[in-house]
C-alpha cells in the first residue's frame, strides 16, 4: 500500500490523462467529415454562388483573413494561458532572441566573479540553477499558495533552503504557525515569543524576524523595480554579503538568488604545518598539505607524529606500560589515556588511627575519617560528639521523619533504616476531579471515565481514563488532502494548514526532449517547457515540409509559406501566405428545440480561395498626372482622384473635378466664383465683379474710422485712404478740433487732433509764493519746477514777532498756575492753623466756601488753558492779514 501523502486526492483532476480524455472528444468533433478536410472542400451549411472576381472579393478575402487570424490568436491564448506566464513572455516573440537576452542578463550577473576566476564558472553551478529557475516559467513556485513567482511580485526569500515565496503567502503562514503554537502550548495565551518555520526546510526564525517588507535578494533596496535587463527581484547592485565559512572576503556577484558561490579571491597561504613557502591558493580552497611529516611532540610527552602535513595531532596510538593512579600496578596502555585505576581498595590508615580508608585506587591524601565529625541519632533530634570507635545509639523519642507520600510522618521510635510505606486512610480524589474514595495514603486513585475534550487537533477525542486535562498529543495521522490535490498529509494529525507537498512533477514538451520539474499541483497550470529541438510535426497543406520552427505546444502555427499556386485570367502565381487550413468562425447553429440555448461559435478549418491577382502594372490615370502601377485583376486606365488641374476660361482658376477624360461629351467645368484678385493693402473690400482677366477697377467705397482723439467719426473715401502717404493718411484722419487730452501737470493740450503722445511743453502761466505764503511770482507751468520763491527780511521779521507773542502767552499762563497754587497753598495753612473741633454752622460755612473756590479755580483754569491759546491764535491771524494787505 502507497504511503498517505501519495494516495490521490478527490480534488480537481488527478493528473494530465484526464485533461487529454476530455480533450479528445473535441479533437473528434473537429475531425468529422464535413467540417473541414482540405483546400477546395466545401460544407454543406450553405451553397452560396462564387464571388465575382473584381474589388468585393479581394475586400471579403482580406475581413475574412484579418478576422480568421484574430479568432486564431484569442483561441491559442485561451488554450495555452496559465498563472505561470511571466511579463517576459510578451515582450519578445522571438526565442533566439529571448535566449540571447538571458544569455546578457547571466553574463552581466556572474562578470565580476568569472573576472576574479579567469572565466572559470564552475564554481557557479548551484547559484546558476537559482538564477535559470527565475526565467524559467512555472519553475520557481510558491509552495504556500501553489502558484507562481512573477517578477512584478513582491516575495520573501528563506535564508536556509533559498525558497521564494510570497510576501502576504509568508506573512500569513508566519502568523498562523505561532498562534497555532501558542494556543496549544501557552497557559497565559500569547505571552511567550514562539518560532515560525520555513514552510520547505522546517528552519526556525524568531517572532521578529516575520517579514514585513519586500526587499531585494541583498537586503539593500526596499521594493526593488522590475527591471527587464536584470535578474527578477533584484537591485542590480553587488551582493556584498559575507561569505561561507567566513574568510573575510564578500560576495562579488550581482544581487543574486540561491546561495553565495565560493570564494575565488586568491590569497597566499602556507600548508597545514606551517613549514612550507606560502603560496597563492583560491580563499575557498586555501588549506593544502605540503605531505612532510609532522614531527610535533604528542600529550603523552614520549613520542611525536609521523602523520603527514595536518593542522591539529591525532591522539597517540601507540601502546606503552602505564602506573594506575595509587601506582600498585602497572599495565600496557594506550599512550592516549595514561590515567586508569585499578580494582584495589586503599587501606591506608585515617588520620584518627582507628579505621581505613574505604576508597578504590585513591591518588594522594586520604580523607577524613567521616565518624570523626559530630553525628546525630538516625532521626536527627539528637546531637552527640561519641569518639568514632563507639555508635550513636536511637534517641527513643518519635521518628517524625516526612514518608514518601510528603503529607504524614512516621509514629514510629527513632530507628535506623527507611521508613516505612504509609497506610492511613485518606479520601481521595482522583486525576480528572469527579470521583472521591477512601484508600491508602500510598496508592493513586484513577476512575474509569473517559475524557471527552478535543485534542490539539481540535478533530479527535481525547477518551483517555482520568484524564486531569492536559491531554496528549494527537498520534492519528492527518490524511487530509493537500493543496496539490494529488496527495494526502503524511503528518500527525494536526490544527491549522498542512505543509505543502514535498513531491515534484515532470512536465515535458510535446516531443518529450525537454523536462521542467515543479512542484506537485502545478502541472495543470505551467506551460511546457521551451524545447530547442525541431518541431516533427507533418505538414497539412499543399507544401512538401513545414517552416523549420521549435518544438511548441498544441497546434502548429499556420504556414506562412508563399502560395505559390497558378492564379485565372493571367500568368502570375499566388504570392499570399498559404492559405489551405485557415481557422473560420462557424455560423452554423443547431438547436435542438425553443427550450436550447445557442452556444458559442465554433471555429472550423476551411480553404479559402486564392485572391484576385494584385501583380502590378504601370498604367497612366485619366490626367496624366502619374503612372502608377495597377493591380493585374483591374488592368486599364484610371482615376488618380486628385484634382483635374487644367486651367479654366478666366485664367485665373483651374478645374477642381477628380482627374477625368476630357472630350466633346465631358469637359472641364465652368468658373462661377467671384474675383478672387489681391486688394490695394488697406482696402478691405473685395472686387465687385465675377472673376475676370486683368486688373480691377479702383474701389470707390467709403471708409468710417475715428479721428486720432476718438471722439468724431469721419468718411474718407477708399481710394485717397489707400494712395496717401503717411503725412496725407494723419491729416485725413484728424477732426481739426483741440485735444482733448491731459499733460501731466493737469493742464489741457492746446494743439490740434493729432496722433500719439501729447507734447509735455504746457505754455500756461501758474503762481508761486514763498513758503509763508507772502510773496507770490507768475511763470510758465513748463518751467516752474527751475524757479523758487523765498521769504525775504520783511517775512523774517514777521515770524519773529508771532514767535515773540506765543512765548509771551506761555509765560503768562505760567504765572497764573503758579499763583493758583500758591493760594491753595496757603488755605491749606490756615485750616492747619485752626484746628479743634468746629460747629455745625461753621463748617457749613466753610464747606461752602470751599466750594466757591473750587469753582473760581475751575474758571481760571479754563481760561488759562482754553480762552489765552483761542485768543492767541485770533491775534496771529489778524497779524497774518494784516501783513498780506500791506504787501
Amino acid at each position: 500500500m502507497e504511503p498517505a501523502w501519495r494516495q490521490q486526492g478527490r480534488g480537481r483532476g488527478r493528473s494530465q490523462e484526464a485533461q487529454v480524455e476530455r480533450s479528445r472528444p473535441l479533437q473528434k468533433e473537429r475531425e468529422r467529415p464535413g467540417t473541414a478536410t482540405g483546400r477546395g472542400v466545401r460544407t454543406k451549411t450553405g451553397s452560396a454562388p462564387e464571388p465575382p472576381h473584381g474589388l468585393a472579393v479581394q475586400s471579403k478575402f482580406e475581413e475574412i483573413r484579418k478576422s480568421n487570424q484574430a479568432a486564431a490568436q484569442r483561441l491559442v491564448e485561451s488554450h495555452f494561458s496559465s498563472s505561470s506566464s511571466d511579463e517576459d513572455d510578451n515582450s519578445i516573440d522571438d526565442g533566439d532572441h529571448k535566449e540571447g537576452k538571458r544569455g546578457k542578463i547571466l553574463a552581466s550577473t556572474f562578470t565580476t566573479y568569472t573576472n576574479q576566476t579567469g572565466g572559470d564558472a564552475t564554481g557557479l553551478q548551484r547559484t546558476g540553477q537559482y538564477v535559470s529557475d527565475l526565467f524559467q516559467s512555472g519553475a520557481l513556485t510558491c509552495l504556500i499558495c501553489i502558484a507562481s513567482v512573477k517578477r512584478t511580485q513582491a516575495v520573501w526569500s528563506c535564508s536556509s533552503c533559498f525558497s521564494l515565496f510570497h510576501l502576504p503567502c509568508i506573512q500569513k503562514w508566519a502568523k498562523d504557525s505561532v498562534f497555532l503554537v501558542s494556543s496549544v502550548t501557552d497557559e497565559d495565551f500569547g505571552q511567550k515569543q514562539h518560532p515560525w518555520p520555513c514552510p520547505k526546510c522546517r528552519a526556525e526564525y524568531p517572532p521578529s524576524a516575520t517579514p514585513n517588507r519586500y526587499t531585494c535578494y541583498c537586503g539593500k533596496l526596499q521594493d526593488p523595480p522590475a527591471d527587464p535587463w536584470l535578474v527578477p527581484h533584484s537591485c542590480g547592485s553587488i551582493c556584498q554579503k559575507e561569505l561561507k565559512p567566513a574568510c573575510g572576503h564578500t560576495c562579488l556577484l550581482l544581487c543574486h538568488p540561491g546561495p553565495c558561490p565560493p570564494c575565488p579571491k586568491m590569497v597566499s597561504v602556507s600548508c597545514l604545518c606551517g613549514k612550507a613557502q606560502p603560496l597563492p591558493r583560491r580563499c575557498s580552497n586555501k588549506a593544502w598539505s605540503c605531505q612532510q611529516p609532522c614531527g610535533k611532540l604528542l600529550l603523552c610527552k614520549q613520542h611525536t607524529c609521523s602523520q603527514p602535513c595536518h593542522t591539529e595531532c591525532a591522539p597517540c596510538p601507540r601502546v606503552s606500560v602505564q602506573k594506575c593512579v595509587c601506582g600498585r600496578e602497572k599495565s600496557e596502555r594506550p599512550c592516549a589515556s595514561p590515567r586508569w585505576t585499578c580494582q584495589q581498595v586503599c587501606g591506608a590508615p585515617l588520620s584518627c588511627g582507628n579505621h581505613t580508608c574505604e576508597e578504590v585506587c585513591c591518588d594522594g591524601d586520604c580523607p577524613p575519617c567521616p565518624r570523626s565529625i559530630s553525628r546525630t541519632c538516625p532521626c536527627g533530634k539528637t546531637k552527640s560528639s561519641l569518639p568514632c570507635t563507639e555508635e550513636v545509639q536511637p534517641c527513643g523519642d518519635t521518628c517524625d521523619r516526612r514518608l514518601a507520600c510528603l503529607k504524614h510522618t512516621c509514629s514510629m521510635r527513632c530507628h535506623r533504616g527507611s521508613c516505612e510505606t504509609c497506610r492511613q486512610e485518606v479520601e481521595k480524589e482522583c486525576r480528572c476531579g469527579r470521583y472521591r474514595k477512601q484508600m491508602p495514603c500510598h496508592k493513586e486513585y484513577l476512575c474509569d471515565s473517559k475524557c471527552p475534550k478535543t485534542r490539539n487537533c481540535q478533530r479527535h477525542q481525547c477518551r483517555r481514563k482520568c484524564c486531569p486535562g492536559n491531554c496528549p498529543p494527537c498520534d492519528q495521522s492527518c490524511g487530509r488532502t493537500l493543496g496539490c490535490r494529488n496527495h494526502k498529509c503524511p503528518s500527525v494529525c494536526h490544527q491549522g494548514s498542512c505543509y505543502p507537498c514535498p513531491e515534484s512533477v515532470e512536465v515535458r514538451c510535446t516531443c518529450g526532449s525537454t523536462v521542467l520539474v515543479v512542484p506537485c499541483g502545478r502541472e495543470r497550470t505551467t506551460k511546457p517547457p521551451r524545447c530547442k529541438e525541431a518541431c516533427r510535426c507533418p505538414p497539412s497543406c499543399h507544401h512538401p515540409t513545414r517552416e523549420a520552427h521549435r518544438c511548441h505546444p498544441g497546434t502548429c502555427p499556420p504556414c506562412k509559406q508563399p502560395c505559390l499556386l497558378p492564379l485565372s485570367g493571367c500568368s502570375h502565381t499566388c504570392p499570399q501566405p498559404c492559405h489551405d487550413v485557415v481557422l473560420v468562425k462557424s455560423q452554423q447553429v443547431h438547436l435542438a428545440g425553443p427550450w436550447e440555448q445557442p452556444s458559442e461559435p465554433a471555429f472550423v478549418k476551411k480553404a479559402l480561395p486564392c485572391p484576385p491577382c494584385q501583380v502590378p502594372i504601370p498604367t497612366a490615370c485619366f490626367g496624366e498626372h502619374e503612372v502608377s502601377p495597377v493591380p493585374c485583376h483591374r488592368q486599364g486606365r484610371f482615376s488618380c482622384k486628385r484634382p483635374c488641374g487644367r486651367p479654366l476660361t478666366c485664367s485665373n482658376h483651374s478645374c477642381s473635378r477628380e482627374c477625368h477624360l476630357v472630350n466633346s461629351g465631358n469637359p472641364c467645368e465652368v468658373c462661377e466664383e467671384s474675383c478672387s484678385k489681391p486688394r490695394p493693402s488697406g482696402c478691405p473690400h473685395s472686387c465687385p465683379r465675377p472673376c475676370h482677366p486683368g486688373a480691377c477697377p479702383p474701389c470707390s467705397q467709403m471708409i468710417r474710422q475715428r479721428c486720432h482723439c476718438k471722439i468724431s467719426l469721419l468718411y474718407v473715401e477708399c481710394t485717397k485712404l489707400t494712395a496717401a502717404d503717411e503725412q496725407t493718411k494723419e491729416a485725413l484722419s484728424s477732426c481739426n478740433n483741440q485735444c482733448p487730452k491731459e499733460l501731466s501737470c493737469g493742464h489741457r493740450c492746446k494743439q490740434v487732433c493729432h496722433p500719439g503722445v501729447c507734447e509735455e511743453t504746457c505754455q500756461q502761466k501758474v503762481k508761486l509764493r514763498c513758503p509763508c505764503k507772502r510773496i507770490k511770482k507768475e511763470v510758465l507751468c513748463s518751467l516752474s519746477a527751475q524757479f523758487a520763491v523765498e521769504c525775504d527780511d520783511i517775512c523774517r521779521e514777521q515770524q519773529k514777532k508771532v514767535s515773540q507773542l506765543k512765548e509771551a502767552e506761555q509765560r503768562a499762563a505760567q504765572e497764573e498756575e503758579q499763583r493758583k497754587l500758591q493760594e491753595e497753598l496757603e488755605a491749606f495753612e490756615k485750616r492747619q492753623q485752626r484746628g479743634g473741633r468746629r460747629n455745625k454752622k461753621r463748617g457749613r460755612r466753610e464747606e461752602v466756601d470751599d466750594e466757591r473756590l473750587k469753582a473760581a479755580r475751575w474758571w481760571r483754569r479754563c481760561a488759562a488753558f482754553v480762552l489765552v491759546p483761542l485768543g492767541g491764535a485770533l491775534l496771529s491771524a489778524a497779524t497774518y492779514y494784516y501783513l498780506q494787505e500791506s504787501a
